[in-house]
């Protein structure tokens, strides 16, 4: 029997450009085009200036780890458990939450140095997660 796909996110107007950035290898952040703040998640109208034009520019990849926590329960179909969920702060200045992967939860630590990946499951769905940095490495989507 087929393991279960994880739950795919909802894909709308404001979100479906970074979905696409990540099937296509790329950690995308959205940014004003006026003000040039920097938002993840994507939203169509900036905290800062309310302008509604924005572009993109690509994450390094690389960055640290605010705060964390690890999932235990409910377990959902599609995805292995326990679960290790990073508030990451990205060197370009902003944050995003993803999972983080090739760590045991007891080896998590605030400030640890993290770089993403685009992880592929087994149906095709590709989606940004992080792993520990290896030392003077490039990120390598």
């Amino acid at each position: 029997m087929a393991k279960p796909s994880r739950m795919k996110p909802p894909m709308g107007h404001d979100n479906g450009w970074w979905w696409q950035q990540a099937a296509d290898g790329k950690l995308a952040i959205q940014r004003c085009a006026s003000c040039q703040t920097l938002r993840h998640p994507p939203r169509p109208m900036c905290s800062e200036c309310r302008s509604m034009d924005w572009d993109f520019i690509e994450s390094c990849g690389r960055g640290t780890v605010t705060s964390y926590t690890v999932l235990h329960h409910p377990q959902f179909p599609g995805y292995d458990y326990p679960l290790i969920i990073v508030l990451v702060d990205l060197e370009e200045g902003t944050r995003l939450t993803a999972q983080l992967q090739d760590c045991d939860s007891e080896d998590v630590e605030f400030g640890m140095a993290v770089e993403s990946y685009i992880h592929q499951d087994a149906d095709g769905f590709k989606i940004p997660m992080f792993r520990p940095a290896t030392e003077g490495a490039d990120n390598a989507n």
